[in-house]
């Protein structure tokens, strides 16, 4: 049996593409560039705020000073609209409540930055008793590296061979596959089946539900 599960985040127990996408919309609106459609932002997330808007500027507009001055756009805008349209995914606040009264043990590890990890954490599931809410802290390094994982351990020290990592991405994937725990790719995210796959998840699930029974697992 899975003595600690750690969740990815966005994609994963939170669906918020929307909010994410009106975040970095408003930021290119702010610099004086054309916004992408909401349908497209699954693609552009996923290696933290950084990356996200170097992903929508246009190619020859990728300058550092540029990075920066979107962030505090993205930034001033996002940390007041975080929460506007943001959902849990279905069976989510269930899976956690049967987590709990199976004495699991439950952490977040994402790509978003820290204080927005713990707001929306503390505002979507303030019953859970977090053994760690892990974001992107500047001196750590991003997911795919495990460094976030082995954070976690060292706040709630488990065998890895006890530990379940579940995610919606390659980069989720990738990430339990460096830090050596079992993984679990989730396809109510924002990436393919194929993409999971791809990434060798060790287990792939299409309701929250089914990962009770890979936690129980002897």
């Amino acid at each position: 049996m899975k003595k600690l599960v750690i969740f990815d985040l966005d994609g994963t127990l939170l669906n918020t593409i929307d909010d994410l996408g009106a975040a970095a919309n408003y930021a290119l609106e702010q610099c004086g560039f054309p916004t992408h459609q909401i349908s497209s932002y699954p693609f552009f997330v996923g290696n933290g705020v950084k990356r996200l808007l170097e992903r929508v500027l246009p190619e020859d507009a990728r300058t550092e000073a540029l990075a920066e001055q979107m962030r505090t756009h993205f930034m001033q805008y996002y940390d007041s609209h975080n929460v506007d349209k943001t959902v849990p995914y279905p069976g989510i606040v269930e899976l956690l409540e049967q987590l709990a009264s199976r004495g699991v043990k439950m952490a977040v590890a994402s790509n978003k930055y820290q204080s927005a990890v713990e707001k929306l954490i503390a505002h979507y599931f303030p019953m859970v008793e977090w053994v760690a809410v892990e974001g992107q802290k500047e001196d750590v390094p991003v997911k795919p590296d495990p460094s976030i994982v082995f954070e976690i351990l060292l706040k709630n020290p488990t065998p890895k061979a006890e530990v379940l990592y579940v995610g919606d991405s390659g980069v989720d994937m990738e990430t339990a596959r460096r830090a050596c725990v079992e993984s679990v790719g989730v396809t109510w995210g924002f990436r393919p089946v194929k993409e999971l796959q791809d990434f060798y998840a060790d287990n792939i699930v299409n309701v929250a539900s089914e990962i009770l029974s890979i936690v129980d697992k002897e």
